[in-house]
């Protein structure tokens, strides 16, 4: 038997006198309920020799090092996470903080940084980082790309500029970017009209890389959910790349029900061969910060230091805070707004108000002054959260961000809730979703499913207590259920706790051949 290439192996009749000795792996996950990522589970063993996934099948004959018993258990593909900010963690002073201990307790092997249009442009740097716990690609971003080019303005770019963002984001596709991400809701991102994005976008799209947006309205903000995934859409096909919708959802009271009509819109775009696809956190708050929850986008032409200007101008005041007025109203007033950083920490807008003596939108200018902190915004219905999740081409994601419970259970919740618990899709769709459909959607090869060659990253995990523990109060308690997880091919997960292997790196993709000097 040739050792030297991973195969499918089944049970084989046990060896005689005089047999070749059996081959033996690093490690056997024994008799579990393999899911493989896209194809139908089975009962049977992964065999995991150096960081690859050696052999699968139902019944194993082969030796191992290290045996790990999987009965009753479920054992899948690594979870891959497409939209985080999980970069302190990846940069933290702290060993433990690097390892991303929120995603290794619930099976995430792989998250993409990036995301948002906040990914740096300079590859080498980004991708450089070691000793951590889990695997990253990352996105360059459009937000960096503008101000490196035209600064926080509220203008169209001039040639020379629109020259240079294209000529950033091509250099960051060949230094091995994932693709090409935007946050239109946020300035100055959002004060770049569609042609520009697209013709950007296009330099990505030329190396194969995705055009990964969070869309310039989720709500009633301005152009409206409808029309913002139509935009997506359009630069899509103008710019030739694939279309991603970050964390898809109907934010606001004024969108409630609207995920059917978003449904529509988009698989009618897909059967007309354009390729789209989204991902979701299963909670019903959002994140986002204060300011960009309820401030006025042209109130942040040029910067925080302008917007404090303009706090302070009698000229301005009557309007801006009639506007802020209106979007707290979209959010669903004060009391769905909850402080998740900062001093505030925990506190509502509308109990600030009150302790303050003053009206919600007061106190939120006086928050935003003193260091604008992310807050929670409960501001989604179930039904439409249930709606988008059903669809085959939305996956798995946390939007991960310090304070907001996502970044710790976002996985596990998904399962406990609306797996096991509601029925809302299976289990099947809901690891397909969290594995080879990223995969395949981000161009990770060789990640999202478990088969002979593909790496070793792998979660064990039992499926009668897999869940989330943290909540809005304690954000940062670790999911239950997890047993084992292997991060190319080492245990970073052992019996339920972490072992504190730092074997995660860096994914860098390659191009499209003939892209790149």
């Amino acid at each position: 038997m040739n050792l030297s290439r991973p195969a499918l192996l089944l049970a084989i009749p046990a060896l005689g006198l005089g047999a070749a000795p059996l081959p033996q792996v690093d490690l056997l996950i024994r008799d579990g309920m393999v899911y493989p990522g896209a194809e139908a589970p089975f009962r049977g063993d992964v065999a995991v020799m150096g960081d690859r996934i050696h052999s699968l099948g139902p019944r194993l004959t082969i030796r191992a090092r290290r045996t790990i018993d999987a009965r009753g258990l479920i054992v899948a593909p690594g979870f891959i996470d497409p939209h985080t900010h999980i970069e302190p963690q990846l940069d933290a002073a702290d060993p433990r903080a690097r390892l991303v201990p929120g995603f290794l307790m619930q099976g995430v092997t792989t998250a993409v940084i990036g995301n948002d249009g906040d990914g740096p442009f300079d590859m080498p740097v980004v991708l450089g980082r070691t000793r951590i716990g889990v695997n990253y690609a990352a996105h360059v971003g459009f937000g960096a790309v503008r101000k490196a080019a035209i600064g926080e303005a509220d203008r169209a770019p001039t040639a020379d500029e629109l020259a240079r963002m294209k000529a950033l984001v091509a250099r960051a596709m060949c230094g091995g970017a994932i693709g090409f991400s935007t946050g239109l809701f946020y300035a100055p991102q959002s004060f770049a009209r569609t042609e520009e994005v697209a013709a950007v976008a296009a330099e990505a799209a030329k190396r194969g890389g995705i055009y990964d947006t969070h869309i310039r309205d989720e709500s009633s903000y301005g152009i409206g959910l409808a029309a913002a995934v139509d935009e997506a859409l359009a630069i899509g096909r103008l710019s030739g790349a694939p279309v991603h919708i970050a964390h898809i959802k109907a934010l606001g009271v004024d969108v409630h029900g609207q995920a059917p009509a978003i449904i529509a819109k988009i698989e009618a775009a897909r059967r007309a061969g354009q390729r789209v696809t989204a991902d979701q956190y299963p909670w019903s708050a959002s994140a986002t910060t204060l300011a960009a929850a309820l401030v006025p986008g042209w109130a942040q032409d040029g910067g925080s230091a302008a917007l404090l200007r303009r706090f302070d101008d009698p000229a301005l005041r009557e309007r801006l805070g009639a506007e802020m007025a209106e979007n707290l109203r979209k959010r669903g007033g004060p009391g769905s707004l909850l402080l998740i950083a900062g001093e505030l920490g925990g506190r509502r807008l509308d109990a600030i108000a009150r302790a303050r003596a003053t009206d919600p939108v007061s106190a939120a200018i006086e928050v935003i002054r003193a260091g604008d902190p992310h807050v929670a915004s409960f501001s989604q219905s179930e039904a439409d959260i249930a709606a988008f999740m059903r669809r085959p081409w939305v996956m798995t994601g946390s939007d991960a961000v310090a304070g907001h419970p996502r970044a710790h259970g976002s996985f596990a919740r998904k399962h406990a809730r609306y797996v096991r618990g509601a029925g809302t899709i299976t289990l099947r769709e809901f690891i397909e979703r969290s594995t080879a459909l990223t995969a395949d959607t981000l161009g990770l090869r060789d990640r999202g499913r478990l088969t002979p060659g593909a790496f070793a990253d792998v979660v064990v995990f039992d499926p009668k207590r897999y869940a989330e523990r943290a909540t809005y109060d304690k954000p940062a308690r670790l999911a239950r259920g997890v047993k084992t997880v292997v991060v190319n091919g080492v245990l970073a997960v052992d019996k339920g706790k972490l072992t504190g292997a730092a074997a995660g790196r860096a994914l860098a993709k390659a191009p499209s051949a003939g892209t790149c000097p």
